[in-house]
């Protein structure tokens, strides 16, 4: 049986205006095991004036790395996410992602197909992705990096859509970061898409979905950047966890909500489930 650990993504603290490292701290405050840090390319004036929590991979990557140890928690995995039907971006960006994932030791990066160039065909978006990820597997396997494609863009918000996207390169570092927000406002049963990909699971987002933002928004969008408390939602947690037990690997629950209020009632739920 797989162990399930409790994490958060630190979009949490997204509206509080400060950097990475205030982030790892509250979340470490608030009784998690795990963060997920967000990175980017280049320099970002308001993450350099420490006004927001992304980390330029630029810095030192043990910057994330002395934070965590600082605060006691551990690093699930990145967030990395990048459109991988445009390679001008997304190749670089993954590779380096790995490389700074691989001296922190964090074991996943993730990602999903991001928006695609407005003049591709669908058959030219799949060749585009598949040289994105297969550039991303050369680097990732030697260094034991897993790559989590999650469910939230065009191609992927169907199951049928993403096992696709995970199969375009036979690698075993490419897996599925399922998201339970994204999946079921796209339409689809959270539950039976879980199911469907448990075995290829390498990590989880654990987003839920006001009834509010579910009667608005199911079936009309492809995902959403952060989620409500969980337990406050249409998500069934119980029946997740019930599922992630059966998964081939232990799996951390990454929650992705907006505020750290919100953060809080989430542990508080997950961990009575647990």
């Amino acid at each position: 049986m797989a162990s399930i650990h409790l994490g958060i993504n630190l979009e949490f603290v997204r509206h509080n205006d400060k950097p990475m490292e205030w982030g790892v701290a509250k979340a470490a405050e608030l009784g998690y095991d795990y963060v997920e840090p967000m990175v980017h390319w280049g320099r970002e004036l308001l993450s350099e004036a420490g006004y927001f929590h992304s980390v330029s991979m630029l810095d030192d990557p043990l910057r994330i790395k002395r934070a965590c140890i600082k605060y006691g928690v551990k690093c699930s995995g990145l967030s990395t996410h990048t459109p991988l039907c445009k390679p001008e971006i997304s190749v670089e960006y993954l590779k380096q992602a790995i490389r700074f994932a691989a001296e922190i030791g964090a074991p996943v990066v993730n990602t999903d197909e991001g928006p695609k160039p407005g003049w591709t065909t669908e058959a030219e978006d799949y060749v585009l992705m598949r040289y994105t990820l297969c550039e991303a597997a050369q680097v990732a396997e030697p260094r034991n990096i897993l790559i989590g494609i999650e469910p939230h863009q065009q191609y992927s918000k169907t199951p049928a859509g993403l096992d696709r996207i995970q199969g375009l390169v036979n690698s075993p570092v490419i897996g599925i970061n399922f998201d339970t927000g994204n999946s079921y406002l796209g339409g689809e049963d959270p539950y039976a898409w879980l199911e469907r990909v448990k075995d290829r699971l390498v990590h989880l987002h654990a987003k839920d979905i006001a009834l509010e933002q579910s009667e608005a928004e199911r079936g009309k969008v492809t995902g959403t950047p952060v989620g409500c408390a969980c337990g406050d939602g249409v998500i069934d947690w119980a029946r997740v966890i019930g599922i992630c037990k059966t998964a081939k690997r232990d799996i951390v629950f990454s929650v992705e909500c907006g505020t750290v209020d919100q953060a809080e009632r989430s542990i508080r739920h997950l961990r009575g489930l647990l």
